[in-house]
């Protein structure tokens, strides 16, 4: 099978990342001069400064947004360092976010941007409730720091709710069992496909941890990496079926996981290839609902929530691995209950029934002639001189009126 080439980068097109890890582009023909990208990556803007920069043409600076617009609190924001502590992916989504936020209202001053104007963007994408909550996020975060910052007076984002998506509930698809079996029988050992398959189940990381892991960080076997998502600290053991599937895979020189020219993925790029690796094997696309698979299998095996917090990554006391270890226990007691029922009377026979009921009732409906019923065995014999009643030890004594 012929894998998913990336795509060739642009010619003279070059890509660097500062300090603070923020990605800028520039242009450079040959050995002249470089020309840095003002524009966002992929945008029109950047395309067009590109083409300019390529044919030797001054490439303007972009205009300073106006202060106290949208736009101007945008630029500032992404200067600081609250921004550059974000995740990269998470400045990426936000990016995108505010670029197109910019297109529409990058001119609006700040002190008519209240909690309508933010529920007005919220509902305007309530057909696509995380795109919705993307921007709600987005903005948060923006009026959070321009709050502290002293840039407004008030957070208009406050108060407002995220909207409800279709898998809220239970996120993420976690493989089944069959699931792993079909893609197992798919895509056999010694194949990259099922070397990713292994790495993601076997050691519960992240894509973009699964990504970065490879023998630099194998020691005694076991891997220890710092996750990309909560700086945690991953020390687990290398399995059996895990070192089985390295051995007879082709890897990259520095991660397990590799294109097939031997360089490393993106998390991204991997996410895209991964997708259809699956999707090949008539599996689901979530690399994700395998690190759930994983998690689950942990804890039916025994695992306690600070086994599953330590080899999964999760911060003591997550809401993750207690999910996990109560699921994992309900499923034990339902099949124990399955082997073993709980003691309690066997069902009665139905004809032994109907006799009883039937006996009851001759005793109960008076009967014909002159035999006395059974219940006047329960009637006190009477003394003729007092006519007054004299009960025998052991008899029961009938209420007034009832005889």
């Amino acid at each position: 099978m012929t894998d998913t080439m990336p795509r060739p980068r642009r010619p003279h097109l070059v890509r660097e990342t500062t300090r603070h890890g923020t990605v800028v582009w520039y242009v450079r023909v040959g050995q002249g001069p470089r020309t840095r990208m003002r524009e966002p990556f992929g945008s029109a803007g950047f395309w067009r400064d590109y083409r300019m920069a390529v044919e030797g043409k001054l490439v303007t600076a972009p205009s300073v947004p106006a202060p106290g617009t949208l736009s101007w609190l945008i630029a500032r924001y992404v200067a600081t360092a609250e921004w550059s502590d974000l995740a990269p992916a998470t400045r990426k989504q936000r990016h995108a976010v505010y670029r197109a936020i910019e297109e529409t209202a990058g001119g609006e001053l700040l002190k008519v941007i209240d909690r309508r104007a933010i529920l007005a963007g919220r509902d305007r994408r309530r057909d696509r409730p995380h795109a919705a909550n993307n921007f709600l996020k987005a903005m948060r975060g923006l009026f959070g720091w321009a709050l502290a910052a002293e840039y407004v007076k008030a957070d208009p984002t406050l108060g407002v709710k995220l909207l409800s998506g279709g898998n809220d509930d239970a996120g993420f698809h976690a493989w089944t069992e069959d699931e792993l079996a079909r893609f197992e029988a798919h895509w056999p050992l010694g194949t990259r496909q099922r070397l990713a398959f292994d790495l993601l189940l076997y050691t519960g990381l992240r894509r973009g941890d699964a990504v970065r892991l490879g023998r630099p960080h194998v020691r005694g076997g076991e891997f220890t990496l710092r996750t990309e998502k909560t700086g945690m600290v991953v020390v687990a053991p290398i399995l059996p079926a895990l070192a089985a599937s390295i051995d007879a895979a082709p890897t990259g020189e520095l991660t397990f996981i590799a294109t097939e020219r031997g360089r490393p993925f993106t998390k991204e790029s991997f996410g895209t290839w991964f997708g259809k690796v699956c999707r090949a094997a008539g599996c689901p696309r979530s690399a994700h609902g395998l690190r759930k698979a994983g998690a689950r299998r942990a804890a039916e095996d025994g695992a306690t929530e600070a086994q599953l917090n330590a080899l999964f990554g999760w911060a003591d006391g997550s809401r993750e691995s207690a999910v996990y270890t109560r699921t994992a226990n309900r499923a034990k007691l339902a099949r124990s209950a399955r082997k073993n029922p709980a003691p309690g009377d066997q069902v009665r026979d139905q004809s032994l029934e109907d006799q009883r009921s039937q006996q009851l009732g001759d005793q109960l409906v008076p009967r014909k002639g002159l035999e006395p019923s059974p219940l006047a065995r329960l009637v006190p014999e009477t003394s003729a001189s007092t006519n007054s009643a004299t009960w025998a030890p052991g008899r029961i004594r009938p209420a007034m009126g009832l005889v």
